[in-house]
């Protein structure tokens, strides 16, 4: 008897904690229904868009607050500095005014998606080269009491550990203006 009782009473209480929990969940997600179309109005509706060709994943954006690294025909090395406003003429940064079309050449190490893709790429080989050589050596203690390699163990971590070196210099540096590459000032009036 005291074991039913325990059954139902359990059952009745892990009820009523599932019966809160989705109604909290449902004011969660019609809260959010509500609130996200008023929070994406306050999005920035001016940035400077890079493009190159029309694909859409490919366009990169820099909106004002962010830095941006850019080499102008006037300079010839790379300045950093900060957006802070922009209109259909000009990019108004804290030290320089620029006109879209004295820019050569801007830096997209960190803004690329691409190379986050590529850093993940190089973090799998290199993280498969080393586990191999340090699961081989680990096997080699255990098993024979010293430390010991295959030769086939040591040549796939070799090439798992070589591509990931090779990797790193793929990755996408400078986006060079040119007929192919555009660049853009786009300012979004939402009325």
């Amino acid at each position: 008897m005291d074991v039913n009782y325990l059954i139902n009473t359990t059952m009745n209480l892990v009820s009523a904690l599932t019966k809160q929990l989705g109604k909290r969940l449902l004011i969660l997600l019609v809260g959010q229904m509500l609130v996200l179309p008023i929070l994406a109005q306050e999005l920035p509706k001016k940035f400077l868009l890079l493009k190159r060709g029309a694909n859409q994943k490919t366009q990169i954006r820099f909106y004002p607050g962010e830095n941006i690294t850019y080499k102008s025909k006037r300079i010839g090395y790379f300045v950093t500095d900060k957006i802070v406003n922009l209109d259909s003429d000009f990019l108004y940064l804290t030290e320089n005014i620029l006109s879209p079309s004295d820019i050569l050449e801007i830096e997209i190490r960190t803004k690329d998606s691409r190379n986050s893709t590529l850093n993940n790429l190089n973090s799998l080989f290199l993280g498969a080269g080393t586990m191999t050589m340090a699961l081989e050596g680990i096997n080699g203690l255990y098993q024979n009491g010293r430390l010991k390699f295959s030769p086939e163990v040591i040549k796939t971590s070799v090439i798992l550990l070589g591509t990931g070196f090779g990797l790193f210099p793929l990755r996408y540096k400078t986006f060079t203006i040119s007929e192919k590459n555009k660049l853009q000032l786009v300012l979004l009036e939402i009325e």
